[in-house]
């Protein structure tokens, strides 16, 4: 399966948290997986190239509370994220 890295990195972090609410107004649920562009640091970037991550919420009442938010639109579904930051996670497919 691959080892998974926990995402702490406050810059990439702050990246996550808005691809997780883009990926959820999106698909109108609470995904456990999202993807990001690949960082390349020099050379040509192949836009195919993706990297992984598990998303963990580590209490359903609060995957209740981001579902619920959904509907409501990006603003409130935003704001329910950064209240409830502590409670997510992302992990970094290896």
């Amino acid at each position: 399966m691959g080892d998974r890295i926990k995402v702490t990195d406050q810059e990439k972090l702050t990246l996550l948290y808005e691809r997780f609410r883009d990926v959820c107004l999106v698909e109108k649920e609470v995904w456990k997986e999202i993807f990001m562009p690949r960082e390349v640091t020099q050379g040509p970037v192949r836009t195919n190239m993706q990297d992984r991550y598990d998303v963990e919420i580590d209490d359903p009442a609060i995957e209740e509370a981001l579902d619920a938010n959904i509907p409501r639109g990006s603003q409130a579904l935003a704001a329910a994220i950064q209240e409830y930051r502590a409670n997510i996670s992302f992990y970094r497919k290896g």
